[in-house]
Formats: structure tokens, sequence, C-alpha cells
């Protein structure tokens, strides 16, 4: 069922479309309900300014709401201050349909984000008796003794909806004003707003505004391409494409495209995803590698699987890292024959045979290096392929000629033996990570083109 908000009362913030009207249940005689539903999130706690907890509460929101066709406009934080949420949710109630509070709802002094929405809205706080015995039963369930201060948690605004807290003594409530919009509190602790936020919220809210459709996402994953590159190669893909959207968010070590589309049915969703993937698939071509959740050690994997072909790394400059990504995946031992961290200079001379000389005149950080090293691991392991890596992670150990940053990577097969360079311009673990990255998909690239011939 929608939220219920019997009685009217004024709103002491001001705003468009008579927004500081009255707080109140939209009755027979009362005011539509608006069919846009325009979403805000709105965090509270001043740990989250501080940057002592890390705010993954209006991540999974705005991934649920989306999920249910409803969309996120706009999201903010805000500290353990009446004035200062009094002040964010006048905001967002003067652009949004929908504000979905969460956190401030405990028991302590300074959970104040229920005494700051009654005040914003006009509304007195009212003891609950039915909330206040539920808190009573769940402690005494526990064999603990209830505080007095928890009696604050059955403080309830006038006319709100109270949302039972099955996992927790803190309540949820919604209060729906008389224009449509609505106000939903639920706890900051996750498991208590998730459970809270799926069974009565998003259900309430999808029926209060009328939502049928669903809003869905797919990721396409690229990598060896820049940035920059990428967003001119699909620019206008991302200009005229409205459902669904096109979203580039580029990470380190790889780009994500994120396309998203609303429909009223999943079928609609799947071809409208489907047709604008197409596209961007013929654009890009082997530059993507995954979809999705699918991280490129996987995909490498697949494929190594695929074309029945094992491998073996020694790696300098990754410490590691590479032999890491592809045997953190089950099943792994059919492909990944060995590893070597072959760090020092002696280690690279002894387990892989690469020549004194060589080392000598071009140093560990060359292509003649990192050629040495990928055939020698071929070799000692009996592989069908071999990478070799090495390379200055920083930040000393660089030079002119030779700066941080600076890896070459080589793969060794039956066809022969190729190398690339690499100049990666970030701190240590990126470098690792970058060059942990350009091995796999080069890995990939060689195995792509051995399934296609």
């Amino acid at each position: 069922m929608p939220f219920d908000c019997p009685g009217t009362r004024t709103l002491s913030a001001s705003g468009s479309r008579g927004r500081a009207a009255a707080a109140g249940l939209c009755g027979r005689g009362g005011w539509p309900v608006e069919r846009q539903a325009r979403a805000e999130i709105l965090t509270v706690g001043t740990e989250l300014l501080l940057g002592q907890t890390i705010d993954t509460n209006s991540a999974y929101i705005g991934e649920q709401l989306a999920a249910a066709g409803i969309e996120v406009h706009w999201k903010s934080a805000v500290g353990d201050h009446e004035g200062h949420i009094r002040e964010a949710l006048r905001a967002a109630l003067a652009r949004s349909e929908i504000v979905i509070t969460t956190g401030g709802l405990g028991p302590t002094e300074d959970d104040l984000t229920c005494l700051a929405v009654a005040a914003e809205l006009g509304r007195p706080l009212i003891l609950d008796k039915t909330v206040l015995e539920s808190i009573r039963h769940r402690f005494t369930d526990r064999a603990i003794v209830m505080s007095r201060n928890n009696e604050r948690q059955a403080m309830i605004p006038e006319g709100a909806t109270v949302l039972p807290n099955r996992n927790g003594t803190a309540p949820g409530f919604a209060i729906r004003l008389r224009d449509g919009r609505i106000v939903a509190a639920v706890p900051g602790v996750p498991s208590e707003m998730r459970l809270m936020l799926n069974e009565q919220v998003i259900p309430r809210l999808r029926e209060s505004f009328g939502v049928t459709s669903t809003i869905r996402s797919h990721i396409l994953k690229a990598c060896g391409i820049a940035e920059s590159t990428l967003d001119e190669t699909i620019s206008d893909l991302i200009r005229l494409s409205r459902n669904p959207t096109i979203g580039v968010m580029a990470y380190p070590d790889e780009i994500h495209i994120r396309l998203t589309v609303k429909s009223e049915s999943e079928a609609e969703g799947d071809r409208l995803l489907d047709e604008l993937e197409t596209a961007i698939r013929a654009r890009l071509g082997d530059y993507l590698f995954g979809r999705d959740e699918e991280r490129l050690e996987e995909v490498v994997g697949r494929l190594l699987l695929e074309t029945r072909a094992t491998v073996a790394v020694a790696e300098s400059c990754t410490g590691g890292l590479v032999c890491h990504r592809l045997t953190n995946l089950p099943g792994s031992s059919a492909y990944f024959i060995r590893g070597d961290v072959v760090y020092a200079n002696e280690a690279k001379e002894r387990l892989l045979d690469v020549p004194h000389k060589l080392i000598a005149e071009h140093g560990a950080v060359s292509r003649p290096v990192a050629l040495a090293m990928a055939i020698g691991m071929r070799q000692t392991a009996g592989t069908d392929l071999a990478l070799g890596i090495t390379g200055i992670a920083g930040p000393g150990g660089g030079s002119a000629t030779k700066p941080v940053g600076l890896t070459y990577i080589a793969l060794a097969s039956e066809g022969g033996v190729i190398c690339r360079e690499h100049r990666f311009l970030a701190d240590r673990d990126t470098n690792k990570l970058l060059a942990s990255q350009s091995a796999l998909d080069i890995l990939r690239r060689h195995l792509l083109s051995s399934r296609h011939a």
C-alpha cells in the first residue's frame, strides 16, 4: 500500500509550485500525486564528513531505486546537526519528489534526524506506544535492561507511517506531503536499512508514484585504450543515445562504459541494451574485454581453457601480481604451470638463463632482457606461452633515459616472441597494477588471435 499521511501541517520551507504548502495526506479532495519521481538520498552522520566511515548506504539505495525504476538525481551528506539536517532536507524537497534519509535514528543525543525532519515539516513528535512496546520486547528477548534514552526512538512525527525494524531498535518512518512528495527515513546500520528499504519503502514508492518501469545497467569493460580515444570513438553514440544512455568511467587500469536503460519490460530493455552494445562493440572491437562483473584474469583464464594452452610467468617489477591474478581463480591449475619472481639480476640469470652480458649491456629493464625472460621461462617451464615482465615501479630507481614507470612486457609462444614498451606515470602500487593489466591484456589478445586463426 502507498504511504498514508493523515492530517495537514504547514511546511517551514518555501519553494516553487507551492512547496511551502502543507505537509499531509493527499485525500480525495487534496492535490494529485505527481507522477514524476525524482529521488534524492540524504545521508546523515558527522563520521561520514570526517572520512571515518565510508558511505556504502547511498550506493546501495541508488542501485535499488534504479532497479525499481526510480531515478536518483541528487545525493548529499550532512553532519549530526539539527539545523544542517533541516537545511539539507529543505533543499532536497525543493527539487525532488522523493527524499530518503539514512542515519541519525538511534537513541543518542546526536541522533537528530527524526527531530530535524519533524521540525522542518512542522509536525510535533508523538510517543508511539506500539513502537515503544516493540523496543521493550526486543531488549527483554535479549535479556538486556533497556536504557531510558531508547524511549526517544518511539517519538515519531505526527501523521508519519511507521516502518518497523526487524533487525534493530530504530524504526523508520515515512511522511507523504500534501502535494505528493515523500520523505522516508531509514536507519544508518546497513543490515537494518537494506531490509527496510526493500521490503517497505520501495514497494510503497512504486505504488505511490505509479512506477511500472525498471532501470537496468550493463557495464562494458575496456583496456589498452586511452579514455580520450575511447570517448572520441563513440562520442556520437554518447551524444545521440537517449534510452539507453551511455556513461564512461575511467579507472587506472581499465575503462567502464555504462549502458542504462529504462523500460516497461525486461525483454524490451534487453533488446535496447543489446542493440547499443552491438554498435559499441563494432567501434571498439578487441579493446573490450568483459562485461559487468567479469575481470580480465577471468577472461584470460577462460580463453586459456578454450584454447587448451598453458602459461608460465616470469615477473620482476610486478612482484608476483600477475601470478596472483591468474591463480586467484578456481581451476587455474589446468593452465597455469609456473611463476617466478626474478627480482635480482642473479635470479634472472640462474633461473631463466638470461645472459649476464645481456643485462650488463642493456640493463635489467630493457627490451632484450624482457624477451630473454619470456623465452627462458617458456623453455624451462615447458609451456605453450610465457610472459616476461621487467620495469621500474618506483618511486626511486629511475633515470633520464629510463624513468620510473618504464616497463617491458614480452610474450613467448610457438610462433615467436613479442615485446611491448609501456611508460606508466603513477605511484608504485598503480604502476604494478597497470603492468599486470597490460601483461594479461597481451596474453588475452594473443589467445583471441589464436582462437580466430
